[in-house]
């Protein structure tokens, strides 16, 4: 049986793989449907290429990072992006930024490949589209996969939960061909920010040499208390909102 803090990393690392992937997935799937699917293949292959390097060289390196010093500059890392995860997230449910909507992501991108020539250079540039949104995000997957797995020597659960999310968003995708614009991305959102703030407390606190009580248990204690505040929060901010208005 899992304990909290496996559970939780693989949680937090599926969930945030899985916005993650649903965001270059529909980039990807916009380039194939548009343009080709040799060039939305050769894009996601070039940057998967790089992120497999790129994990491979850099990866061993935190093996000799003292394990202090690891957990709190990934709490800190880890505070700083939940806040801004659950930062948006507020402002999205409370109606001060727009909602996501992966359909509209979907149409922009489509219309411009749409207005571009039927010439190589525009199979290149429809390539690259799929090559940096793959990059980009399979970089936030990596930060999350390390972040959550490596300052608690959980790499192994973290990297569970992300390849449970791209073999999910894969599976659907391929299934129904089209935007997953059904997923409640900005809930998803709220609840990674939730989980990577809890983590990046608790790790911030071991690093600085803390002991908490129950251990490993305080982080259901931090997300209760996290998933509170955000409940709080969004409701001030309509409340605002509507006075303002």
């Amino acid at each position: 049986m899992l304990n909290p803090a496996a559970f939780s990393t693989i949680t937090a690392a599926f969930l945030g793989s899985f916005v993650e992937v649903v965001e270059a997935f529909t980039i990807v799937l916009a380039v194939g449907i548009t343009r080709s699917w040799r060039a939305a293949l050769q894009g996601t292959a070039l940057a998967l290429a790089i992120l497999v390097v790129t994990v491979l060289v850099f990866g061993p390196l935190f093996a000799l990072i003292p394990l202090h010093l690891m957990q709190f500059v990934v709490g800190v890392l880890l505070l700083l992006f939940g806040m801004r995860w659950l930062r948006k997230a507020i402002l999205r449910a409370s109606g001060f930024v727009p909602l996501h909507d992966e359909a509209q992501a979907f149409a922009q991108e489509t219309d411009v490949l749409k207005r571009q020539k039927m010439d190589k250079r525009a199979d290149f540039l429809a390539m690259m589209a799929a090559f940096k949104a793959v990059l980009l995000e399979g970089v936030e997957v990596v930060f999350i996969v390390i972040a959550v797995g490596t300052a608690h020597g959980m790499t192994f659960y973290a990297s569970m939960g992300a390849v449970a999310a791209v073999v999910l968003v894969l599976a659907v995708g391929a299934l129904v061909h089209r935007p997953l614009t059904q997923i409640p991305e900005n809930a998803l959102k709220m609840a990674v920010g939730i989980m990577l703030t809890a983590f990046g407390l608790f790790w911030v606190g071991e690093g600085l040499g803390a002991d908490w009580p129950g251990e490993d248990l305080i982080l259901l204690v931090f997300l209760a208390l996290l998933g509170g505040f955000s409940a709080f929060a969004i409701k001030a901010k309509r409340e605002t909102g509507g006075q303002g208005r």
